[in-house]
């Protein structure tokens, strides 16, 4: 789902919202988790998951074309971990290919 998806999905579902504002609804709840992301806070929103920060230490990786090593700074990344309820939908949802035997 992308994210205009996701707002036509948010202005369908409740008639009395204009496709404008769910646009703005979404812009200012992604803004917000990345704002308060980048000050180092943990978002969790309950029964979805949350967002925190993971820290990168510093290593020597390889460059693709000419296999030389070059330095990586350390950096911290955004990271989601899905809550147990999020997880137990998916699970719930998502039906496995049955196997089949091999020829």
């Amino acid at each position: 789902m992308t994210r205009s998806d996701l707002i036509t999905v948010l202005a369908s579902r409740f008639p009395s919202l204009v496709a404008k504002d769910a646009e703005i609804a979404v812009k200012e709840i992604l803004d917000a988790i990345g704002i308060a992301l980048a000050q180092g806070d943990r978002v969790e929103i309950r029964g979805f998951g949350s967002f925190r920060l993971n820290y990168r230490p510093a290593r020597t990786g390889r460059n693709p074309k000419s296999g030389e090593p070059v330095a990586v700074a350390e950096k911290y990344v955004p990271h989601f971990q899905a809550s147990k309820e999020m997880r137990e939908r998916v699970e719930q949802s998502v039906k496995p290919a049955p196997l089949q035997r091999a020829a």
